[in-house]
């Protein structure tokens, strides 16, 4: 081989580490004249990964998984999906003798792994998974587990499965800490979490789970800000999450100060995670917490239920100015202002709370946060109670990223599921299509209308044809007003109105891949 040979190779090897992925093509041919390149093409990605959190410590828990792939154009047709056990990671059950035991058991066992702990996590032979999707996109699959042992999940979708990869995890416990139902969209890899709406109080029992999917360990901080800014939580720096596993961080551990309303800040030094708030309450049940969207100037908050008795606003502002926020509620007739809630003031750096009561009156809304002056980033949630007195159920609204592209619900009932869609800047038309169910049926499609500023609960047509659970994806046919989801589902138990309330953001299935153009001429520079 020449030296010409060899610096031609070492010029592409360079092209092709400048580019990334991208693929050399010939010139777009439908590139302008003036030689400016078009916009990027968007393709589906070929790969995903999910979390799913350790789903309950009681021994009543019944839980579901749910996993779907929406239809896309432009997928080979190849590839599967699955959810495999994490090797640790349980929530204690407080005040047992048999927890007790376990723990000690647990105690025993990793100080005898500490030596080469990581590399044998890391070698372990992965165990059997606990759901398969291997037949076609477009049909939900289902899994189902019960008792309290049952581990976090880690999830990979490839090939035709990947784009879209929705998978909902639903728990139902029959009583305790945390009674009712459990929801929570399983969520990808990331290095940074906010979750206003957590609670130190001693009424709730509230953990962050952290999922490590990698074969190295990660290193993660969390911080909790309180009414007065900052509490002190020396252990809550450097938790160490080993590779393949779960850790559920029990909150009132990280600090002896208890309030109310905290929000907990999840940072990786090294790696990355999957993290959500589990929050149980004694007497009001409990739900999952899921991220805020980032900090940002104005937040949507999609989706209360209509027949909400109580809501309760939690703010923060991460930095160390002041935010002062218009509240609005995106109701079925257009933006209104809760009456003596016009405003509200974050100070920088503390959590802010505001009870809303019943700020629905009877309708569906979505709560509109703007600002009224200048733009300061806040994160925000809103904890809402359905029923009265002994039989009230609690569940979390989280600031969310608009549904873009496309947006999927899975583990829905034709009796139990209600699509809530608002467009708080403009109108809006959304396509919703109800999949084939998960024993069988045929798909359907109907576009909606969505007023400027107001919020749609959507009656979706489910064909009589489909049986068992289906998927709701929402796709946006108006590119220049931003569209925002949620679903509601609902399973009353015994009086209590048991409830769970997941954010519908943009699937991330379609990403965006510059044109490229084969230009020789970089190698004799």
């Amino acid at each position: 081989m020449n030296r010409t040979t060899l610096s031609l190779i070492a010029g592409a090897t360079a092209l092709a580490a400048v580019t990334g992925f991208a693929v050399l093509t010939a010139p777009d041919p439908t590139a302008s004249d003036d030689g400016v390149a078009t916009a990027a093409a968007r393709l589906p990605v070929e790969r995903s990964s999910l979390l799913c959190p350790t789903p309950s410590g009681s021994d009543l828990a019944e839980t579901t998984y749910t996993s779907f792939t929406p239809v896309t154009k432009g997928t080979e047709n190849e590839g599967s999906a699955e959810l495999r056990p994490a090797t640790a990671g349980r929530p204690a059950v407080e005040g047992t003798e048999e927890n007790e035991k376990e723990s000690e058991k647990e105690s025993e066992k990793e100080s005898e792994e500490d030596d080469g702990g990581e590399e044998a996590a890391a070698s372990a032979k992965p165990e059997k998974p606990v759901l398969e999707h291997k037949k076609e996109p477009g049909k939900p699959v289902t899994a189902d587990t019960s008792g309290g042992e049952a581990p976090a999940l880690l999830g990979t979708a490839e090939g035709r499965f990947a784009p879209g990869w929705t998978v909902q995890q639903t728990t139902e416990v029959a009583a305790g800490t945390g009674r009712g139902l459990q929801g929570v969209t399983c969520t990808a890899p990331d290095t940074e979490f906010w979750f206003p709406g957590a609670s130190t109080a001693t009424e709730r029992t509230d953990y962050v789970h952290l999922t490590n999917p990698d074969g190295s360990a990660a290193v993660v901080d969390i911080e909790v800000y309180g009414k007065d800014g900052a509490l002190e939580t020396e252990v809550g720096e450097g938790i160490t999450v080993k590779p393949h596993s779960s850790e559920p961080v029990l909150l009132s551990t990280l600090t002896d100060e208890e309030q109310t309303d905290v929000t907990v800040h999840v940072v990786v030094r090294s790696g990355r995670v999957g993290a959500a708030v589990q929050a149980l309450d004694d007497s009001l049940g409990g739900d999952w917490l899921a991220a805020s969207a980032d900090p940002a100037g104005s937040l949507v908050l999609p989706g209360i239920p209509k027949d909400a008795t109580a809501v309760r606003l939690v703010v923060f502002t991460p930095g160390n100015v002041d935010a002062d926020l218009k509240v609005q509620l995106a109701s079925p007739s257009g933006l209104i202002t809760p009456a003596g809630n016009e405003t509200v003031r974050v100070k920088g750096g503390m959590t802010t709370a505001v009870d809303l009561g019943d700020v629905t009156r009877g309708e569906e809304g979505s709560l509109v946060l703007t600002p009224t002056d200048r733009s300061v980033p806040v994160v925000a949630a809103v904890r809402v109670l359905r029923g009265q007195g002994d039989d009230q159920e609690s569940a979390f609204v989280p600031a969310a990223r608009e549904v873009g592209l496309r947006a999927t619900s899975v583990d829905n009932t034709a009796k139990g599921s209600t699509l809530a869609v608002t467009a708080p800047e403009g109108a809006a038309k959304v396509r919703v299509t109800v999949s084939a169910g998960s024993e069988g049926g045929t798909p359907a499609t109907e576009t909606y209308t969505i007023k400027a500023g107001t919020t749609q609960n959507i009656e979706v047509p489910v064909p009589d044809d489909v049986e068992g659970t289906y998927a709701l994806t929402v796709e946006p046919e108006s590119d220049d007003a931003p569209v925002y989801a949620s679903r509601t589902l609902t399973a009353p138990d015994d009086g209590v109105p048991a409830f769970t309330v997941q954010i519908l953001p943009d699937d991330r299935g379609m990403v965006a891949v510059p044109h490229t153009e084969e230009d020789l001429s970089v190698l004799q520079r």
